[in-house]
């Protein structure tokens, strides 16, 4: 592969909504989730049955996270033992006892929001701010204004894997906005203009299955980025993407060598959220099994001030 080039000279001519909701906007293509909108993802529901989306924090068999993140550790804080004889518990009127925990984590080391501040490059964040806003804590286009307004809408599942016939696409293995209409028609769906979507890889199965070996020569499946899926994204005015892996797309471009130029391209030019990690196995064979794809998607990250991303648990309503 020749020299690889900067995320700049890649992108200069990828299109941006830059200033489109105001030089103060900061939940970026979720402005398309109207009033409208929701109530199109309402009717999407036909029988009630819900769906949560996120995975297990503390997960026995271990938590999938981004290289060089941490996974997430419960800690006991008090539980009967505390009560013991020579114990330190507090002691309450009427004798109740009661057990307490807590978690170090990473705050996108599980199903997660980005904020759209997360990544930038060239010195901009979304929208146009300084990436200096970012020092100490993120003040602009931080994970606040996400979570404060909450993300409903008509969501589909693209089963991507299931299309292909795999348990799980491989590492490295790519797919384009082509195959995404191929899939959703032979579903028996259609893509509409708004549709927050779920795309479907089953790729960390092999997690559960490698444990750390999982990691080596790590290369996630996805989207790969092109000029054309792009400004697809732009036109069809998608708000939202939310995937099973644990970066949204390729994780190395196969023809620039960067890397995760779609969280530039989508996510700091054009403000589309990206969401991570989500677990997609329940809703994906109940779909395979009723051919219903659409349904109705509503989210809302931790509020965490200043934070560049929080754990979710997303629902899928039917």
């Amino acid at each position: 592969m020749s020299e690889i080039k900067p995320m700049t000279e890649i992108l200069k001519d990828a299109p941006s909504n830059w200033g489109k909701w105001g030089a103060d906007d900061e939940v970026g293509a979720l402005n398309y989730l109207t009033s409208e909108e929701v109530m199109r993802g309402i009717r999407s529901v036909r029988s009630g049955r819900v769906f949560t989306l996120q995975r297990m924090i503390g997960d026995p068999k271990g938590d999938p996270v981004w290289p060089g993140r941490s996974p997430a550790v419960r800690i006991q804080v008090l539980d009967e033992s505390d009560w013991d004889e020579g114990g330190s518990a507090p002691e309450f009127p009427g004798g109740l006892h009661y057990a307490d925990d807590k978690i170090e984590a990473f705050l996108q080391g599980s199903t997660q929001y980005d904020a759209l501040g997360h990544v930038w490059y060239d010195g901009k964040i979304y929208n146009g701010f300084d990436a200096d806003t970012t020092r100490g804590g993120l003040e602009k286009a931080s994970i606040m204004p996400i979570a404060e307004r909450g993300v409903v809408g008509r969501g589909i599942l693209l089963d991507i894997a299931r299309w292909r016939g795999k348990d799980s696409l491989d590492p490295a293995e790519t797919f384009t906005y082509e195959d995404l209409l191929a899939c959703a028609k032979d579903q028996g769906v259609e893509i509409e203009k708004r549709d927050i979507l779920l795309i479907r890889t089953n790729f960390l199965a092999r997690f559960f299955e490698m444990g750390d070996a999982f990691y080596e020569n790590f290369c996630e499946p996805g989207l790969a980025y092109s000029p054309e899926l792009v400004r697809w994204f732009q036109e069809m005015e998608i708000p939202n993407l939310a995937t099973d892996t644990i970066a949204n797309e390729v994780t190395f471009d196969p023809t620039t060598g960067v890397a995760l130029p779609l969280h530039c391209a989508l996510m700091r030019n054009l403000g589309v959220t990206l969401t991570e990690i989500c677990d997609l196995e329940a809703i994906a064979a109940d779909c395979a099994e009723d051919g219903q794809y659409a349904f109705m998607y509503a989210a809302a990250p931790l509020k965490v001030a200043k934070a560049a991303g929080t754990p979710v648990n997303p629902l899928a309503i039917k």
